[in-house]
């Protein structure tokens, strides 16, 4: 099963690289796309030429995230689609490994996020670590219905996951030890926190207090690998429900 890794960039030419040096080396990928939005500096660039085996798409405006992710989506060659954030540090690829060989491998999986564990405490208090992490393993058919609706800049994940919720799609979560660069590191303590506070503004707008709280609740669990069949039918004839 194919793997494309979609990585939407802005101004990323100083923090890209530790990204696409590990995902350029996992074996399970397949294909990496980065598609430059509107970008001021040099990040096209140092990607084409640091990277020759990574296939460059260029918006000729920023338009946000989730335009990007939708304009790339034309260029994948694979069903099963990983994004990732062009601004992560400390990434271990054996990680990804795992993550894409634990999807492939389990069961009715139609979306797996990666869990960024190393986040500041107040972010897991209100789990931005798991609803808002910009890693996440799912099928581009998926990834199309999201999009097919309105979805702008800060809306893309919480919107891949309100669609999971109505659809009833089964979403599990592994840890990820990669950590996001904040705004207030790109853009300073006042621009950043400006930008910061706008994008939960506008990601609870969007999907609506009393789904934000859904999902702040009881979105998706941890991944838990089956050992096999026989272990679980004691579970199953007990009455216990299955995880």
């Amino acid at each position: 099963m194919g793997v494309t890794c979609l990585i939407p960039c802005y101004n990323e030419q100083d923090r890209i690289a530790a990204v696409l040096d590990v995902a350029t080396n996992v074996n399970s990928i397949q294909q990496v796309i980065c598609v430059d939005d509107g970008s001021s500096d040099n990040t096209a660039r140092v990607v084409s030429r640091q990277w020759p085996s990574v296939q460059v798409v260029r918006l000729s405006l920023n338009r946000g995230k989730a335009a990007a992710i939708q304009y790339g989506l034309q260029f994948v060659q694979h069903e099963l689609v990983l994004l990732m954030d062009a601004d992560l540090q400390e990434i271990n690829g054996e990680e990804l490994e795992k993550a894409i060989s634990e999807f492939q491998h389990t069961a009715k999986v139609d979306m797996l996020i990666l869990r960024r564990i190393r986040s500041p405490w107040f972010v897991r208090w209100y789990r931005s670590d798991i609803l808002l992490s910009g890693e996440r393993l799912l099928w581009r058919s998926d990834l199309e219905e999201v999009l097919s609706q309105p979805v702008a800049r800060y809306q893309l994940e919480v919107a891949i996951n309100r669609y999971m919720i109505k659809r009833h799609k089964r979403v599990r979560w592994m840890p990820w030890s990669a950590m996001n660069t904040y705004k207030v590191d790109k853009l300073g303590v006042l621009e950043g926190s400006r930008r910061e506070f706008e994008m939960y503004v506008e990601i609870v707008d969007y999907v609506g207090f009393v789904h934000m709280l859904v999902q702040l609740s009881s979105f998706t669990r941890k991944l838990k690998k089956q050992k096999s069949a026989t272990r679980e039918w004691p579970r199953f004839l007990s009455g216990i429900r299955m995880p």
